[in-house]
C-alpha cells in the first residue's frame, strides 16, 4: 500500500494534461489489482434507475473502480408489466454485461426486482452471478393492505384481491403474478403464472433445470426487516410466509425449503444462504440506507 501512496503523491504533483491523466490511470490500476466484480442493480415497483444513485455511491466508495450498472428498463408505471415480460427484457440487457465479465458479476435486486432476478437466474443456464443480494423483496409472495395496494386497486382489499389477481386479466399485472393469498392456496397455485412456477409450487417441467441454474450462484443474501411496512409479511423477504391462519411460518419450516424444490436448502447446506434483518428501515429507504449497505451488502461485493 505504501507504494500506491507514494505513487499517488507523485501523480498529484504533476501538471497540465498529463497530470489529469494520472488519477484516472491510478484508479484503473487499482480496480485491476483489486478486481472487483461488476454490480448490476435491478429496481422495484414504480422505481427508476435514478432512485439508486446513493447505492451506487456507497459501492464506489467502498469498492473503488467497480463497474455499477443500474438497468433502466420498466421504470415507473411500466413496472406493472407482467413479470415474465420483465424477466426477458432485463435478461436481454444484462446478458452482454455477463459475457464481458469473465470473473462474474453481482446482483443487487430491490423489492419486485428481486423476483425479476430470480426469474433470470432460474432461466439463464450460463449466468455467472456470484452474490445475489435480494433487498426487501417479496420472495415468498405478497399479501397485505399497503399504500401500493390502495393506489393500484382502490376497490379491493387483501381479502378480496384474489377475485382479480387469479384471473387471466389479473395475471397481466406484475403484482398479481406474486400475489399469494394464504386463504385461497389452491387458486394461487393453479393461477399464478410466475411465483408458483419459479417456486415450483405447481408441477413445472422446467423445475429441475431451473434449480440447477439457480444454485450456480455463490451467495444468496436475503435482506429485510420488521419495520418495512410494504412487504407483507416482512418475512417474505426471507422466504417466510403466512399459513391459512395468517401466522408466519419461517423459511426453514416452509415446504419449498424442506423439499429443496429450487435450491434454498442446498444453498444453506453449502453455507451460502445469508439472512440479514435490520429493524427501523421503511421499505422505500433500503437502497439509500448506508447502515444497511455496510451491514448487509458490502462484504458480498468483492
Amino acid at each position: 500500500m505504501r507504494g500506491f501512496g507514494s505513487a499517488r503523491f507523485r501523480m498529484k504533483s504533476s501538471s497540465g494534461a498529463a497530470g489529469l491523466l494520472w488519477p484516472l490511470l491510478g484508479a484503473c490500476l487499482w480496480a485491476t489489482v483489486v478486481g472487483y466484480k461488476p454490480v448490476i442493480i435491478v429496481h422495484g415497483l414504480f422505481d427508476s434507475s435514478e432512485d439508486f444513485k446513493k447505492l451506487e455511491r456507497f459501492i464506489n466508495e467502498s469498492h473503488p473502480g467497480t463497474n455499477v450498472t443500474i438497468i433502466d428498463l420498466f421504470d415507473k408505471g411500466f413496472s406493472l408489466e407482467p413479470m415474465w415480460k420483465q424477466v426477458e427484457g432485463f435478461k436481454a440487457a444484462i446478458y452482454p454485461i455477463m459475457q464481458n465479465s469473465a470473473d462474474g458479476v453481482h446482483f443487487i435486486c430491490y423489492s419486485q426486482g428481486g423476483l425479476v432476478c430470480r426469474g433470470i437466474l432460474s432461466t439463464l443456464s450460463d449466468h455467472n452471478v456470484h452474490s445475489f443480494i435480494s433487498l426487501s423483496s417479496p420472495q415468498a409472495g405478497q399479501y397485505g393492505d399497503t399504500d401500493y395496494l390502495k393506489y393500484l386497486f382502490p376497490q379491493f382489499v387483501k381479502s378480496n384481491l384474489y377475485h382479480l389477481c387469479y384471473t387471466a386479466i389479473g395475471q397481466k399485472i406484475s403484482i398479481c403474478n406474486y400475489w399469494n393469498d394464504p386463504h385461497h392456496r389452491d387458486l394461487y397455485v393453479n393461477s399464478s403464472d410466475y411465483l408458483a412456477l419459479i417456486n415450483s409450487e405447481r408441477p413445472n417441467p422446467n423445475s429441475t433445470e431451473w434449480k440447477k441454474n439457480f444454485i450456480k450462484i455463490k451467495k444468496l443474501v436475503l435482506i429485510g426487516g420488521p419495520d418495512d411496512g410494504v412487504i407483507t409479511p416482512w418475512q417474505s423477504s426471507q422466504f417466510g410466509f403466512y399459513d391459512d391462519n395468517e401466522t408466519v411460518v419461517e423459511m426453514q419450516h416452509q415446504d419449498l425449503y424442506l423439499r429443496d424444490v429450487f435450491g434454498l436448502k442446498t444453498l444453506a447446506a453449502r453455507g451460502d444462504l445469508i439472512l440479514c434483518s435490520v429493524p427501523g428501515v421503511e421499505h422505500v429507504w433500503w437502497h439509500s440506507n448506508e447502515t444497511v449497505f455496510h451491514t448487509c451488502m458490502e462484504k458480498w461485493l468483492d
